[in-house]
């Protein structure tokens, strides 16, 4: 097993959070299950994607990169089960040897698959639910270091309160996923109004089995993409140059130094963005290459207030003038059953507003989150935000059932990190 010591410093992905933690990386399950039982107090990372601190802590920081690949999978069903280490972008690769591919992603796919399935990570699609959804079934090493199977008629509590979890129930060893037979997918981006997205984009989003849009501050167009089945030849994305991460990073930098020139950069979109058509197999379209570094905050907020909410974003990000390149990405999600999913029974949109890794992004994300809340919103678990467990709970109407499942799987409260305290714990 590999150890790495405490005064090694651990950071997430965009150098926000750091720590400095005794780092494990087992390589067997008898290792990882006497690791367990011998840790007082440990968190369970994957890529480090998270914005929020959910990995931060200078106690154990358990990797499970060594536990990767599928173990087994059903043809007839399109079902596999998968380690959970596995990261998103190897996934996709080795589906396809067996004509499997996942229902639905989003364009990251940097994660480990359970990094992803327990931050209730998502795609797009008015008729597409987050990747927690499509779990059938997992595997969960507790904190006796016992190993549990999970599903709808096992351990059902657990199932479903395990799905979207946060890493507080144990350590997920080993998933089972719904997936279909290999598709393609034509992906199409181009320039609209704002005002023809107000206009339309109720009617679109039934349209197209993906949609999304990129809203700027100072541009009057924004990004329109939309993904549909085809059975069209494969044409690939073709490498450019500057490619749309290069110019992105340029832009940030730019704005940061020279803030007077964001509102110019930002009208000439036109110039930047020009109309693309692609075709590909999903697992190659749905992931965007995301070099450029950032922190995000994101909400999901009732379906029939997302576009109320977002026009009153914009207002006040305008009315301040805040140094921000980074669009503000608007997608939708169906609701599921799954007791802390932000999509708990509710159709949602999404909105997620980005900072430039090196630009402070306290001050933007004060002015726009009471926006958020007003509206209802859930955050999304691996993004930044400032709600407590008194704020959550009235979000969620299965939060006690959780909170009883968790105090029962590790009453010692191994899994829990000062943050997840402070969103579990505090004001109850």
């Amino acid at each position: 097993m590999k150890i790495q010591q405490a005064d090694a410093t651990w950071r997430n992905w965009s150098g926000s959070q750091l720590s400095s933690p005794h780092i494990f990386q087992p390589g067997e399950m008898n290792e990882l299950q006497n690791l367990v039982k011998s840790q007082a107090q440990m968190r369970t990372v994957g890529a480090g994607h998270s914005f929020s601190p959910l990995a931060k802590t200078d106690k154990g920081l358990l990797n499970l990169d060594q536990f990767t690949g599928v173990v087994a999978f059903n043809q007839a069903k399109s079902q596999c089960t998968v380690q959970a280490g596995t990261r998103l972008y190897n996934l996709g690769k080795e589906l396809a040897a067996i004509n499997q591919a996942l229902i639905n992603q989003g364009d990251i796919d940097q994660q480990s698959l359970a990094g992803a399935i327990s931050t209730g990570t998502h795609g797009t699609g008015i008729d597409l639910p987050c990747l927690s959804a499509f779990v059938e079934g997992f595997e969960l090493l507790t904190a006796a270091g016992e190993l549990l199977q999970c599903d709808a008629q096992q351990n059902t509590e657990i199932f479903q309160a395990g799905r979207v979890a946060l890493g507080s129930l144990g350590v997920l060893t080993k998933i089972t996923l719904q997936n279909r037979p290999c598709y393609k997918l034509k992906e199409q981006i181009r320039l609209c109004s704002l005002k023809d997205v107000f206009t339309h984009i109720e009617q679109w989003k039934y349209q197209h089995r993906h949609i999304e849009f990129w809203a700027f501050l100072h541009a009057d167009q924004v990004m329109l993409k939309t993904l549909d089945e085809t059975e069209d030849d494969v044409q690939p994305r073709q490498e450019s140059w500057p490619s749309e991460d290069t110019l992105l990073t340029l832009c940030s930098e730019l704005t940061r130094l020279f803030p007077q020139t964001n509102p110019y950069l930002q009208k000439l979109l036109g110039v930047f963005v020009k109309p693309t058509r692609y075709v590909d197999w999903s697992s190659r379209i749905f992931p965007t290459p995301r070099k450029t570094r950032f922190n995000e905050m994101e909400y999901q907020i009732p379906v029939d207030s997302g576009l109320q909410c977002l026009d009153e974003i914009l207002h006040i990000l305008r009315k301040h003038q805040v140094p921000m390149f980074f669009p503000i990405e608007f997608r939708y999600v169906k609701a599921d059953d799954i007791w802390l999913s932000p999509f708990y029974q509710c159709d949602a949109v999404s909105i997620s507003i980005h900072q430039f890794y090196k630009q402070d992004y306290r001050t933007i994300f004060d002015l726009i989150e009471p926006i958020l809340q007003k509206y209802q919103g859930r955050p999304h678990w691996g993004k930044l935000h400032s709600m407590s467990a008194a704020s959550l709970r009235d979000l969620y109407p299965k939060w006690d059932d959780f909170m009883r499942v968790r105090q029962q799987l590790d009453p010692q409260k191994k899994w829990l990190n000062p943050y997840l305290k402070q969103l579990f714990l505090s004001g109850n």
